[in-house]
C-alpha cells in the first residue's frame, strides 16, 4: 500500500479504533499494522516513538502516540491530506 500513514494498534485498544475511525471518517488512507500479532511492528513503533504505548501514528514522518486529534489533524493538514 502507498501511504504516508502508518498506525499501530493491537484489536484490543479503544484508543486504536478511535484513531483507525477518525481517519477513516476523514477518508484518508492508512496502513494498519498491528502489533499483537506482528512482533515486527510492534519493534518498529517502540523504535519510531520511545514507548510501548499505542496508537503510535506515523504521519509523513511525524509520530504521534495516543488518539491525539489537534495533532493527527495538524500533521494530515502538512501533507495536504486534509483541509
Amino acid at each position: 500500500m502507498n501511504t504516508n500513514v502508518t498506525i499501530y494498534t493491537a484489536t484490543w485498544c479503544a484508543f486504536c479504533h478511535a484513531a483507525k475511525d477518525y481517519l477513516d471518517k476523514l477518508g484518508v488512507k492508512y496502513q494498519d499494522k498491528d502489533v499483537e500479532t506482528d512482533p515486527t511492528a510492534g519493534l518498529e513503533a517502540v523504535d519510531k516513538s520511545g514507548q510501548r504505548g499505542i496508537p503510535v501514528l506515523d504521519i509523513g514522518g511525524t509520530i504521534i502516540v495516543g488518539f491525539d486529534r489537534p495533532k493527527i489533524d495538524f500533521a494530515l493538514k502538512n501533507l495536504n491530506l486534509m483541509k
